[in-house]
């Protein structure tokens, strides 16, 4: 007697949909395809790579493919544009132009004629970042068309956030050209599980994301815990009076709320609170020591910029992080004499797959933790602190941090890297279209005419 196979409810509209997904990639056109805007765009959507034909001379197609694999086995939304100096593709709009018709939120890169830029929307690195990495590419591979766009790729691709057009999380192709034939075929069986999917994924980036924190929120409670075990101070001792041990008792409690905050998080929005918590007990605690030692209550102040486990800041000192601009930022004593002695401050850094980094470049995980221990002193606070690094730049419009979830965006809008999102984008997130003539690396590539 035979036995049949049993498969699951989903098995049909899987494969089925794998099979249409597989018929697409044959009919789709390669990274190469007719010239023109319309057809730069339209490769750009489906490969995320396009060489005008006039470019295929100094541009190979193999070329053109092995970038196009390189950034959808990243699963990253760069787009890269081999193009010719010409009316089609104007300098002072191409970017613009194709930025609009793809309809996608990334990090766009444009060699034109002889030259080659970068524009980004901030939801998928910030545009400042985009053009310094362009530079640095061009000038490194001095008329090389495939030396400069995969030294631009490599270095971009490790900071780049959101999905490729290749995709399950939302990209044009799956929705402009596989979710239509989708429905016709499996009638919303098909939309169904790419849904579902999309859902997983994203939850499971959100629990990634907490476990990413709570090593490092971990760290920061047995911190403070080990500053209350320090503390030589008893409540029933000779000389505490009322006011002392209500300090001692406002630390306590921030303590334990600490704790049962963290052990409860759901998601990364959820430590916002906690370092809050952490925040307001240390100034309980400057507070105590300033009774006991007869000295003046402390400034509310807030946490020293470089480790907010330092304490509360004591003076505001000018600082530039490595090829940053300088900003005014609150440190404690001890960085303060640092600065002052010509040392480097004593920085915070947290894991990330690249090794240690300094929080503000860890990712936007942190955006909860740090607006927990600064959001508190005014709105432009934390954005002002940040601006120039990674996590500074997914604080779009100048706003206050605002995690995921919480109602905030990264780039003025509701879009992320990778997200759909048409011809509505801020085109002054988006590298800065302001005709100011921005974007000139020094011969680096500058296409004149409103960059």
């Amino acid at each position: 007697m035979r036995t049949l196979a049993r498969r699951s409810p989903a098995a049909g509209p899987a494969a089925l949909l794998a099979v249409l997904l597989g018929l697409l990639l044959l009919l789709a056109p390669a990274a190469s395809a007719a010239g023109g805007p319309d057809a730069a765009a339209t490769a750009l959507q489906q490969t995320q790579v396009y060489v005008d034909p006039a470019m295929q001379d100094r541009f190979s197609q193999s070329q053109a493919d092995a970038l196009a694999a390189k950034i959808r086995s990243a699963d990253k939304p760069v787009f890269v544009a081999v193009v010719p100096a010409t009316d089609e593709f104007a300098a002072g709009t191409v970017f613009q132009d194709l930025r609009t018709e793809v309809g996608i939120v990334g990090t766009y890169a444009v060699w034109r004629g002889d030259q080659f830029q970068a524009r980004s929307d901030r939801a998928a690195l910030a545009p400042a970042v985009a053009e310094r990495i362009a530079g640095a590419a061009f000038r490194s591979h001095p008329g090389d068309i495939n030396g400069t766009v995969t030294d631009f790729v490599d270095q971009a691709l490790p900071q780049v956030r959101g999905h490729g057009v290749a995709s399950d999380s939302g990209g044009v192709s799956v929705a402009a050209v596989v979710v239509p034939l989708a429905l016709l075929a499996l009638a919303g069986g098909g939309v169904f599980l790419l849904l579902r999917r999309a859902r997983r994924r994203k939850e499971e980036q959100r629990q990634a994301e907490l476990a990413q924190l709570r090593r490092v929120v971990d760290e920061d409670i047995t911190a403070y815990g080990e500053e209350l075990d320090r503390l030589d101070f008893s409540p029933g001792a000779p000389g505490a009076d009322d006011a002392q041990r209500t300090d001692y008792a406002h630390a306590l409690d921030s303590y334990e709320q600490a704790k049962r905050t963290m052990d409860a998080a759901k998601g990364p929005e959820d430590v916002r609170p906690v370092t809050e918590a952490l925040e307001d007990g240390r100034f309980a605690l400057a507070t105590l020591s300033a009774r006991r030692e007869k000295q003046p209550l402390p400034e509310r102040r807030p946490p020293c910029f470089f480790d907010p486990r330092h304490g509360p800041s004591v003076q505001d000192t000018d600082w530039a992080p490595g090829g940053g601009a300088a900003r005014t930022v609150p440190v404690c004593a001890a960085d303060a004499a640092r600065l002052a002695a010509g040392q480097d401050p004593d920085i915070r850094t947290v894991p990330t797959e690249y090794g240690p980094q300094p929080y503000w470049n860890a990712g936007p995980a942190y955006g909860p933790w740090a607006g927990g221990y600064f959001g508190g002193y005014g709105g432009g606070l934390l954005p002002g602190l940040l601006v120039g690094t990674m996590l500074g730049s997914m604080m779009g419009g100048g706003q206050a941090w605002a995690a995921p979830g919480d109602g905030g965006d990264y780039s003025g809008n509701d879009y992320q890297g990778g997200d759909s999102s048409g011809g509505d984008f801020n085109s002054g997130d988006f590298g800065g279209f302001d005709g100011g003539g921005g974007g000139d690396f020094g011969g680096g590539g500058d296409f004149g005419g409103g960059f």
